[in-house]
């Protein structure tokens, strides 16, 4: 049994719930993993502000009552001190971590992952793998040196509806595909309150939309031909940010056997703070023999109390369920995800599989290139009035 240290880079939203009344989705994911009677040594929280340490901190204790789940937990920085650099002196440390899960603003994943890399740290980071190719492509040619497994965390891989999607797509069920359509929104409290800091330095198609550009490469196996956006500033420049209120994407993805077929993607991050889940998502794919939709806000729950609008959770993402012992247990395919790249990390470092072997079937960094390649060239297009710009690789 390995004992695996990890370094979690980032303390925010995802990491931990800081900011809301969740813990967000990696902690419960580590904590799951030790409910596995997984080793895990040291689990190191490492964000850049010190005063934020103790909502960390809270969050964990929290955590660790409502599981029964123990970790060896620490975060850093300390007390007041601020250091925007305190993990590259983490993951310089001995016993060095044997992983990191890199959870840090868009604009900041190339310069965390090429640290972790050149530590030689497995990584998992969240989408998108970089704002541009160039960047993904120098992160890739690192981890491919060094034998590293690194992956890119698209959750929405592990999600049952997605893989139905998938074999349905896989055994010509719809026939050759024609044309797809995404709709995918948040609430205004996202890019004015959770993530205010860097909304204007991403974009609601590179922070959410993105997912589902992903979910088209894993379902069908298609290769971008060319990308077309449009945009819209009306609300969020009224609060203060230079950011797209709503962008509409339109993708023609080329098929292994030649055929091609559009993707449609409609986003935005102004929904209304009443609204009855965070994410509305919803998708549809038409081929020349039926099609396939999925309602991927509507998962068939409910919930109207007395104060409080009315709510309809996703059971399947991120979940704590309690238990007959007063406990509670998370699960969810975020968990999946997670659990999964720790999963790989051991097994490598167990000598069970190989770094070659874990590559198969994962979100990894080269495969995370196509996504990142849409984005890139759909921003290019907004800033060129909206023409056509060509995917290259």
């Amino acid at each position: 049994m390995s004992n695996l240290n990890i370094v979690v880079i980032g303390t925010g939203m995802f990491a931990t719930g800081r900011g809301t009344t969740g813990f967000g989705t990696v902690l419960p994911a580590i904590s799951e993993w030790k409910r596995l009677e997984k080793n895990i040594g040291k689990v190191v929280f490492v964000g850049t502000n010190g005063k934020r340490s103790a909502q960390v901190k809270e969050k964990f204790d929290t955590l660790c009552k409502d599981t029964g789940i123990s970790l060896d937990i620490d975060i850093y920085p300390k007390d007041d001190e601020q250091d925007s650099k305190a993990y590259i002196k983490i993951i310089s440390e001995i016993p060095r971590p044997a992983c990191a899960i890199v959870v840090v603003p868009d604009h900041l994943h190339f310069e965390v992952l090429r640290e972790c890399l050149y530590k030689d740290l497995p990584v998992l980071v969240v989408k998108p793998l970089t704002p541009t190719i160039e960047e993904g492509k120098k992160l890739i040619k690192i981890a491919k040196k060094r034998n590293l497994h690194a992956v890119v965390e698209f959750h929405k891989r592990w999600d049952k509806a997605n893989l139905m999607l998938r074999d349905t797509i896989q055994k010509d069920r719809i026939g050759d595909l024609l044309y797809c359509w995404v709709e995918y929104s948040q609430r205004k409290s996202i890019p004015t309150e959770i993530f205010k800091a860097w909304t204007e330095k991403t974009s609601i198609l590179q922070y959410l939309g993105i997912h589902y550009i992903d979910i088209i490469r894993f379902a069908t196996g298609a290769t971008p031909k060319r990308v077309m956006a449009l945009g819209q500033k009306k609300w969020l420049p009224s609060q203060g940010l230079d950011a797209y209120d709503s962008i509409q994407c339109f993708i023609e993805w080329t098929l292994p056997n030649g055929n091609t077929f559009t993707q449609t993607i409609l986003t935005n991050w102004i929904d209304p703070e009443s609204t009855s889940s965070m994410s509305d998502q919803k998708i549809k794919i038409v081929g020349t023999k039926g099609r396939f939709e999925s309602d991927q806000k509507d998962r068939g729950v409910t919930i109207n109390v007395d104060g409080c609008n009315i709510e309809q959770p996703n059971p399947y993402f991120c979940t704590d369920f309690g238990d007959g012992a007063g406990k509670v247990k998370w699960r969810g395919y975020g968990i999946d995800s997670i659990i999964s790249f720790l999963s790989d990390v051991d097994k490598i470092n167990l000598g069970i599989s190989s770094y070659e072997s874990s590559q198969e079937d994962r979100p990894t960094f080269l495969e995370s290139l196509i996504s990142t390649s849409v984005v890139e060239a759909a921003h290019e297009s907004l800033a060129q009035n909206n023409i056509w710009k060509e995917i290259k690789i």
